[in-house]
């Protein structure tokens, strides 16, 4: 009745188990590595007001011209 069980290191479970939160970690450092590498560029001809940035040589809509009295 005494059964000597594997180490838990040649039991495939606990790898298993342990792939998904390392393979997190490696697309996290990846995504990290990559925002630091290529940085945006800024946009030309635009104005910022807050959170929106518009173009600032851009006409207006035709149907929300068309639409005003």
């Amino acid at each position: 009745m005494s059964q000597q069980g594997n180490p838990w290191w040649k039991e495939p479970w606990p790898w298993l188990l342990m792939s998904g939160p390392l393979v997190a970690m490696v697309a996290c450092g990846v995504t990290i590595w990559l925002a630091s590498t290529h940085p945006d560029m800024p946009v030309q001809g635009a104005t910022r007001h807050g959170l929106v940035v518009e173009k600032a040589d851009a006409a207006p809509p035709k149907a929300a011209a068309a639409r005003q009295p």
